[in-house]
């Protein structure tokens, strides 16, 4: 017949190309061929493959598995919030030629943090490629995602998809492109709302109200790579998560996969409610290696109360540094637990100064409430508005107190006091040694730079304890025990009365680089 195919000629007949790709499908379909060879080998000559299946056994068993219950997929609820998610796209003017490295990016994240080096790799928004190189006035194109959480058009997405645009535009589900615009941003959390002009019916998702639990699963949508309307699923891997970006990281961790794009976009759980924002992942290589953070469902409520009321976040603020209470510090000051926060330093003028806290208090509750470290104490506050009264609980030199303060607001920036002489080491004398703290000290006092409070460390021994805990040269040490030294003796007098009280370690006040924190030294007995 004239219409009659000749099977050699198609493509399957022809020679396959090499590859990694072919040679792994290859792999794939020879052990698939293997097996069967097997099965074919088993049957015996009066028994056909036919007569084996249809036998009443095997009628049996098929019948049974029949009746199994198939594996319930997310389909339905993917179908019921798929279309509320957005693309959303970005220009970016840029207004500075390049530095003498090619990055003329602004990261909007705290330097050193994964997401500041996420943000040097990848860019600004997701996809934009580093802003490196060019000219003036050249226009850069960035993507990532977001879902409408009103009918009239508000949307969520990530502060650093949308930072420093001058045009957004947002994609539909159905594929209708409308322009939208900023209406206010949070660079503390990473989250922006955005008002979508031209609609006023639009698909819109809620945000859930519980926590999630480790092991729910969760459902990512959003615009990976550029490619819009996109759904992985995996699980809740952890929550509480800090990785490094600021005071008031509490994320959920998830294994389903999230790529450069994604950022902005919804994590679902199974009830089809929002219950994170997709920010960042961890990658060697830039693409999924199943962890991704989202911010807690939450932290996005109150945020974008606030954004969508006055266009910006008011925070809570008492003034104080603080820092985690590890066990040694735990050990040196007498506590039964390693909670509550350790003030460092309180600011001066500052609200929690004003009310009588000092360094080396202990926050351990707020308005009834336990707190469980540093950071929980940052978030806490936080999260209360300006203006507001609120109860401490205080572990103040062993004993504990109630302090009432009224918050103050925190400020936009938090401007570091530095050291005048970033040298203040140099040009001391050798020191005197502490025994069996492995560095030695001289008086503050004696140091060009260092000021007039407490002793200065000149040489520290790179294997010991002091080492270990970070101890550097220039370090200026105001107080050993909860005392106040300003020479060497003092140092030793107060390690020797910790030594008698059976502490196993001894806390210090230390002052580096215009920053106090408390360290926790262990002491050797005898």
């Amino acid at each position: 017949m004239s219409d009659r195919i000749d099977l050699s000629n198609l493509p399957s007949y022809r020679q396959p190309r090499r590859s990694i790709f072919s040679a792994r499908r290859i792999a794939l379909m020879a052990s698939v061929l293997a097996g069967l060879g097997i099965a074919v080998h088993g049957f015996s000559p009066s028994t056909s493959p036919a007569d084996l299946f249809s036998s009443p056994a095997h009628a049996q068993v098929n019948n049974e598995v029949r009746k199994v219950e198939r594996p319930i997929g997310f389909a339905d609820i993917v179908e019921r919030v798929k279309p509320s998610v957005i693309s959303v796209k970005v220009n970016i003017k840029e207004k500075t030629a390049s530095n003498d490295d090619g990055d003329d990016a602004q990261s909007p994240f705290q330097p050193g943090s994964p997401m500041e080096r996420f943000f040097r790799r990848f860019g600004g928004p997701d996809g934009m490629p580093g802003l490196k190189g060019g000219g003036r006035g050249r226009v850069v194109q960035g993507q990532g995602s977001g879902f409408f959480i009103s009918a009239d058009g508000f949307a969520v997405t990530n502060n650093h998809v949308v930072d420093g645009a001058d045009k957004v535009e947002v994609t539909t589900d159905d594929g209708k492109t409308y322009t939208a615009k900023v209406i206010g941003t949070d660079q503390r959390t990473d989250l922006a709302l955005i008002k979508v002009e031209g609609g006023t019916n639009f698909p819109f998702a809620k945000l859930a109200d519980g926590k999630p639990r480790i092991g729910d699963w969760v459902l990512a949508v959003g615009n990976p790579f550029g490619l819009g309307g996109t759904v992985t699923a995996g699980i809740v891997s952890a929550s509480g998560r800090d990785i490094g970006n600021g005071p008031y990281d509490d994320f959920i961790q998830i294994d389903a996969p999230v790529n450069k794009g994604n950022s902005g976009g919804p994590a679902f759980d199974t009830n089809g409610e929002v219950m994170g924002v997709n920010t960042a992942i961890y990658s060697p290589s830039g693409g999924s290696v199943g962890i991704a953070f989202s911010i807690p469902a939450s932290t996005v409520k109150s945020v974008v109360a606030q954004l969508k009321d006055k266009g910006s976040v008011s925070r809570g603020w008492i003034g104080v540094q603080i820092q985690p209470v590890t066990s040694d510090i735990a050990d040196s000051l007498g506590m039964k637990k390693a909670e509550g926060a350790l003030v460092a330093e309180p600011q001066a003028n500052g609200p929690a100064a004003k009310a009588g806290i000092e360094s080396g208090d202990v926050i351990t509750s707020v308005n009834g409430e336990s707190v469980k470290d540093a950071r929980e104490l940052a978030r806490t506050i936080g999260g209360l508005a300006p203006g507001a009264t609120v109860k401490l609980n205080v572990l103040h030199k062993g004993q504990d107190k109630v302090v009432n303060l009224t918050l103050g607001q925190l400020p936009n920036t938090v401007e570091a006091k530095a050291d005048t002489d970033t040298d203040s080491g140099k040009g001391a004398s050798k020191g005197t040694d502490v025994p069996k703290l492995g560095m030695t000290v001289a008086p503050a006092n004696s140091v060009a730079g260092a000021g007039k409070d407490g002793v200065v460390v000149t040489e520290v021994d790179p294997k010991s304890a002091a080492a270990e805990r970070g101890f550097k040269e220039g370090d200026v040490i105001l107080e050993v025990g909860g005392k106040s030294v300003a020479t060497a003796g003092d140092v030793r007098d107060a390690i020797s009365t910790a030594r008698t009280d059976n502490k196993n370690s001894v806390l210090m006040r230390v002052k580096s680089g215009g920053q106090s924190r408390f360290v926790a030294v262990p002491i050797a007995k005898g």
